[in-house]
């Protein structure tokens, strides 16, 4: 099969679908790749190192969606990748289509066959290939929003650990799953007085196994929702529902009643958001003010570390990206009913519930899909 590798032009996004290990992987296994030039630069791997793993550097994007069977990528396509696209043609990313319905009628337009990292699953009910960027995401979190906190980057004016005498920020984490059990490991590291909200009791059950005493951990209702985040300095949302738009718990009127310079950092973003304040940003401009509120909303966090962030998530993709050329989509899809689960669009239909119930199309089974 061949594999293509394109640059990654989403704003200041330094990641890349593959690294030359990677590569001279699929290479082994009698595949061809095809990268794009300077696809690597973000991790300091040049076109060289990709020819002595075994690819092919091409000069443009063009050449490589022209000719690739699959298509490798970390963020989603955007407008003008998607007009590149073929029908029939494989592509490996995150999507997160439920909030982006202009990328969904546009892949389901092109006719390609859309497997989303973020929603394959795995044995155990997680997300396997969603969990490595949560970490990274989670643990910048809490890094982004100390620094959204300092007054000359428009925040209170406040050190997360505080010193004697002087008391910690209030960090409050919306949602204790792997977002969350990041952001949650930093903030304690770092000194801050953390509360986690969540409605898994056993969730938060494992955080105090992890965390003892250093943490506490809140049922979430509207009561406790709102009584934490009005006290709280730095906010983080961290809910996801797997493939489908993140619900608003944080509402505008809760911003509004916010203490004056402080932040929310807003890590399900990608997923539309947990504030109804929240809006994407972008590394270059990554903060903006509602209500003397600062938002941090990047909606690619980890771009910004970009060599632990690809080669963390190439760790988890590879097995898949090799399942998928060695055998090819149906049969991988098939006989894996976790790697089935990321199948959001197939042929013009979408194959995912949650994307068909926000977006209002018709659902088609990923089984009935593939063998009609």
């Amino acid at each position: 099969m061949k594999i293509g590798v394109p640059k990654e032009i989403k704003n200041h996004e330094y990641r890349v679908g593959m690294t030359p290990t990677s590569v001279r992987e699929a290479v082994h296994h009698g595949h061809e790749v095809v990268v794009e030039t300077n696809a690597g630069a973000g991790i300091t791997a040049t076109d060289d190192d990709y020819r002595a793993a075994g690819a092919v550097v091409e000069d443009s994007a063009e050449a490589v969606f022209a000719g690739a069977d699959m298509i490798v990528k970390v963020k989603e396509p955007q407008a003008n990748e998607r007009k590149m696209l073929r029908d029939g043609q494989m592509l490996f990313t995150y999507l997160h289509l439920a909030p982006d319905p202009e990328q969904t009628r546009d892949l389901l337009d092109a006719g390609v066959v859309g497997i989303a990292y973020e929603t394959v699953t795995d044995a155990h009910g997680g997300l396997p290939l969603l969990a490595p960027m949560s970490q990274v995401a989670g643990r910048m979190s809490i890094q982004a929003g100390a620094h959204c906190l300092e007054r000359e980057a428009g925040g209170r004016g406040v050190l997360l650990a505080g010193v004697p005498g002087v008391k910690p920020a209030k960090v409050v984490i919306v949602g204790g799953g792997v977002v969350g059990e990041n952001a949650a490991y930093m903030a304690v590291g770092m000194g801050a007085d953390v509360t986690v909200l969540d409605r898994n009791v056993d969730t938060m059950r494992s955080l105090v196994r992890r965390f003892g005493q250093s943490i506490k951990t809140l049922y979430s209702t509207q009561l406790t929702l709102e009584e934490e985040i009005l006290g709280a300095d730095l906010v983080v949302g961290a809910v996801l529902v797997p493939g489908a738009e993140a619900p608003k718990l944080i509402t505008r009127e809760l911003v509004a009643g916010m203490k004056t310079g402080s932040v929310i950092c807003d890590v399900a973003i990608d997923q539309g958001g947990s504030a109804e304040t929240s809006k994407p940003t972008t590394h270059a401009d990554p903060t903006y003010v509602v209500d003397e509120v600062v938002h941090y909303c990047v909606a690619n966090m980890p771009g910004a570390v970009s060599h632990t962030s690809t080669y963390a998530l190439n760790n988890v993709t590879l097995p898949f990206i090799l399942a998928l050329a060695d055998k090819g989509h149906k049969r991988a899809l098939l006989d894996d009913p976790h790697l089935r689960n990321g199948l959001n669009v197939y042929r013009g239909r979408v194959t995912h519930k949650a994307v068909a119930e926000d977006l209002e199309y018709d659902y088609i089974d990923p089984v009935s899909a593939l063998e009609g």
